[in-house]
């Protein structure tokens, strides 16, 4: 019998609860798609009450007032969409969790999957967290072909949500008989802690949401001022013995001389226009809502750089506030490939493979920048001093793939290119007088045969050519830092014996081997030690 499957909270796993929608929305039930607008008739009690409710366990208020905030302040919208789609849109890599062959194909799998078009548009929804706090997408997972596929992550509407009165933490959904826990990897739960504390208090909107009514009283006040402003005062007179529905038709005339411009009244009452000598300006409203909007592009952005162009120092500055700062990306990108990693990649795997001893891990991030010339010139470096460096590493490093087989190779100049792969090479036969005096181990680079210099140098480094060489220079060294008394005695005696120590053996060696790599090098020969 196969093992129970269990989730990462050791819940067992239904396998028929997974192959239907569990937050499908209705029209009669708790999840309706519709919702009621919250922001309209917004004051500072009623915004008090919505706050307090929601920590009380009944947040679906304080929610729908968040996403009337993302509809109504525009600034807010667009700081809050470039934070998200900045981060979907990084790079995303799937790492196997070793070069075993299981392994590297539960890789591919997860590859498979976030390289649909849909993923970028799916990775936003979930990304939905950061203004409100969490965000609940459910995986929709279709089997047709014995294999569990998920086919489409679905946002689903906040307000649906409710934590539990227990510990605040514990996510569960409105339902008419009664609030239910998600089923085990039927959702992607992702909670984006802009902040520490419990998840509905860990959202960018509870911050923004006082910002968003003071710039609301703010706005209201200044279409007031602009539609009065400029207009002159009408004045309105009535007559001895008007009665009250007399002076409604007067404030009624004289209200609509300011909209269409013309009105009736009775012959015993009159209308004057005082001339309006007004100095005000719209520059306070201006400043204000700036203001404000300045502070939430530095609770959202951490920066005001990209939003608010005025106060800039130019390209260095714009330079530094580019986009969404790195601190803040790379904190939304970690969090975000830990929820991938614990709600998707482990679902998705178990149920087609079994509980397995290590996963597959996203990674989602910005490439690290290398400066390839430098690096290849320490890599050179490092294989000329003996170091041995794989050729997949320096292909991956540099985004070369691997030839084909029948494919034409690229070769330095003078070189010949290897023979590929189905092809059949008889060994080259050495000319008679490229025979040594001395055998030379020498081993061939995978796509060109070592030239004479390269020879030369194994050969010195091999262990019977640099003893002989060495030997000399370091004979009575030991015996003689054996005997010093302290670090300034070694000193000098290491200062003593590099004048005294006998490099004639290394200079002639060194000699030699130059005097034939030249040889070698003019006639196209190989190397020999004798000249």
């Amino acid at each position: 019998m196969a093992p129970q499957l269990v989730d990462q909270y050791g819940r067992p796993i239904s396998t028929a609860a997974l192959k239907k929608e569990q937050a499908a929305p209705t029209m009669m039930g708790v999840r309706r798609p519709n919702t009621e607008h919250q922001a309209s008739g917004l004051t500072p009690a009623k915004l008090g009450r919505l706050l307090r409710t929601s920590l009380q366990g009944d947040p679906e208020a304080y929610l729908a007032l968040a996403e009337d905030m993302e509809e109504r302040d525009l600034h807010y919208a667009g700081v809050l969409s470039s934070r998200k789609l900045q981060v979907a849109g990084l790079e995303i890599t799937v790492d196997a969790a070793s070069d075993a062959a299981a392994d590297v194909e539960n890789a591919d799998m997860i590859r498979a999957f976030i390289e649909r078009d849909a993923f970028e548009t799916e990775l936003v929804d979930i990304l939905d967290a950061i203004g409100k706090g969490f965000s609940a997408t459910e995986i929709i997972w279709e089997t047709s072909e014995s294999q569990w596929e998920p086919v489409a992550l679905k946002w689903r509407d906040p307000r649906w949500f409710r934590f539990a009165d227990e510990d605040g933490e514990t996510p569960l959904l409105r339902d008419v008989g009664g609030d239910q826990p998600l089923a085990p990897y039927k959702w992607v739960f992702h909670q984006a802690k802009v902040k520490s504390g419990l998840p509905i208090r860990g959202g960018i909107a509870r911050a923004v949401c006082w910002t968003f009514l003071f710039k609301s009283f703010t706005g209201k006040d200044w279409a007031i001022f602009c539609e009065a402003y400029g207009q002159p005062l009408r004045l309105g007179k009535w007559g001895e013995g008007a009665s009250e529905k007399d002076k409604e038709v007067l404030l009624q005339a004289v209200a609509n001389i300011g909209v269409d411009y013309s009105a009736i009244v009775p012959a015993s009452m009159s209308v004057e226009f005082v001339k309006a000598d007004i100095a005000g300006s719209h520059e306070l409203y201006e400043k204000r809502s700036d203001w404000l909007d300045r502070q939430v592009s530095k609770l959202v952005l951490g920066q005001t750089g990209t939003t608010d162009m005025s106060g800039s120092s130019g390209y260095a500055q714009a330079k530094v506030h580019d986009g969404v700062k790195a601190d803040i990306e790379r904190s939304d990108a970690r969090q975000l490939a830990a929820t991938l990693n614990r709600d998707l990649v482990r679902p998705y795997i178990d149920l087609n493979k079994g509980p397995q001893k290590a996963y597959p891990k996203i990674r989602i991030g910005r490439p690290e920048e290398v400066d390839l010339e430098k690096w290849m010139k320490n890599v050179q470096t490092f294989v000329a001093m003996g170091g041995k460096v794989g050729m997949s590493t320096v292909r991956d490093k540099i985004g070369i793939e691997d030839p084909g087989a029948d494919e034409e190779l690229l070769v330095s100049p003078g070189r010949q290119a290897p023979p590929a792969d189905n092809q059949e090479q008889d060994p080259p036969q050495p000319s008679p007088r490229s025979q040594p005096r001395r055998a030379v181990q020498r081993v061939a680079a995978p796509a060109a045969q070592a030239d004479a210099i390269d020879t030369a140098i194994d050969d010195i480094l091999a262990e019977d050519g640099w003893e002989p060489m060495v030997g000399p220079m370091i004979e009575g060294l030991e015996e003689k830092l054996a005997a010093a008394a302290g670090l300034d005695d070694a000193r000098r005696i290491l200062a003593d014996h590099l004048q005294q120590m006998d490099v004639e053996a290394l200079a002639d060696r060194l000699a030699r081997a130059a005097f034939a790599a030249r040889l070698a090098g003019i006639g196209d020969d190989e190397l020999s030690d004798e000249a």
